[in-house]
């Protein structure tokens, strides 16, 4: 009997994961091409259609929850060209953000999430079982963020009853924020209870803290809304005109900090009404500027802590204590390195390490790391051009006081 003949395999379609790498490249790609001509006056045909190709992909992605390609296609960026890497994660945070909702004969509709960092000061740490528990407060907060006009009167503005801790926060990758923001604009649109999975998702619980009783606290915290609003409302123009567009900002700055005010007793009776709560509140923004602004105060706030502890345990005066800061090499990730020296010692009492994205702004950290370093009384700072795979600084100049 003659053997049966292997069958002569067919020629494979790419793997899914040979797709993926395929779009990550793509849309790397594009966004290459994108950023070179943002600042154009005019697109050519070429390119608006690239422009709608890139959107339209990018949008595609986010619905699949295909995070592995758009983190993925960011890194890629990253080596490729610091333009290209700015472009194509502000243009994915915002679309993970925002869902726009068309129907015939109707204006078009905008829902975008957003969130409020803020420090908790407390004696011995909040409790979970104390989170947004009060009713009334809860409901007298959302509100106030109309009435204060951080929102248009016009608006549909809802917001998690929950205080997320940072590990929540970080945990929310593109695509699980999108599904949010897509569960919220149809439960602020439908009549009807609708399920929220991803809504649901995020509250994984807060993270383990070591706090005692009477220990002074300080913990970072997220409020996270929703608002619906007609994309034309023009409460949210802000004038073409720089010296408008900053007056638009200035009063809502004011407005803002005036809500502050209002607000912390409300929300400190959403966290535990029965302990006095200190509260700080940053900036609000779209969810992932409110989540950058956290991390980069949370990161400044950890290293003033060690260089305090640093500068404790020498035990000398703060006159006779200065700092060297600029940015190090980590194997692959650029860090912004804090090292705290005592007059008359060589070697540095401290080195703090805090993550330094690839388009910040250098004078900007370091004028942040020289404010911080004036609350303990360290007045004299220096600038490294880098610090070597040793830790030593290089090219060293001293700032003038």
């Amino acid at each position: 009997m003659p053997k049966n003949k292997r069958p002569v395999p067919r020629k494979s379609a790419d793997s899914p994961e040979q797709k993926d790498d395929q779009t990550t490249l793509a849309l790397c790609a594009l966004a290459l091409d994108l950023a070179e001509q943002e600042d154009s006056a005019e697109l050519s045909d070429e390119l608006r259609a690239k422009d709608a190709e890139f959107h339209k992909l990018v949008r595609k992605l986010l619905n699949q929850q295909k995070d592995e390609v758009l983190y993925g296609a960011i890194e890629q960026a990253k080596f490729e060209d610091v333009g290209a890497y700015q472009f194509l994660r502000a243009a994915v945070e915002e679309a993970a953000a925002t869902v726009l909702l068309r129907r015939d004969n109707a204006p078009v509709l905008e829902v975008n999430a957003f969130a409020i960092p803020l420090f908790v000061h407390s004696d011995g740490g909040l409790r979970a079982d104390d989170d947004f528990q009060d009713q009334d407060a809860f409901e007298a907060l959302v509100a106030s963020l109309q009435t204060a006009q951080l929102e248009s009167a016009k608006a549909k503005v809802v917001l998690i009853r929950h205080a997320y801790d940072l590990k929540e926060i970080d945990s929310i990758a593109y695509g699980h924020l999108h599904a949010m923001v897509r569960e919220a604009a149809a439960s602020m649109t439908d009549k009807k209870l609708l399920p929220t999975p991803a809504l649901e998702g995020s509250f994984s619980g807060w993270s383990e803290t070591a706090f005692a009783a009477g220990d002074a606290a300080v913990e970072l915290r997220f409020l996270l809304g929703f608002a619906l609003k007609r994309e034309d409302d023009p409460f949210y123009h802000v004038p073409d005109d720089e010296a408008a567009a900053d007056a638009y900002f200035a009063e809502r700055m004011e407005r803002y900090q005036a809500w502050t005010v209002q607000a912390a007793p409300l929300l400190a009776r959403c966290l535990g009404q029965q302990r006095a709560l200190e509260l700080n509140f940053l900036y609000q923004d779209l969810f992932y500027g409110a989540k950058e602004q956290g991390m980069a105060e949370y990161a400044t706030l950890q290293m003033m802590a060690e260089l305090t502890q640093a500068a404790q345990a020498h035990g000398g005066q703060a006159q006779a204590l200065s700092a060297i800061v600029g940015p190090a090499d980590t194997g692959g990730d650029i860090v912004l390195r804090v090292q705290l020296y005592a007059d008359g010692h060589a070697a540095p009492l401290a080195s703090c390490d805090k993550a330094l994205d690839l388009a910040a702004d250098l004078e900007l950290e370091v004028a942040d790391v020289r404010d911080a370093l004036s609350t303990i009384g360290v007045e004299r700072l220096s600038v490294a051009l880098r610090f070597d795979a040793k830790g030593q600084p290089l090219e060293v100049r001293a700032l003038a006081q």
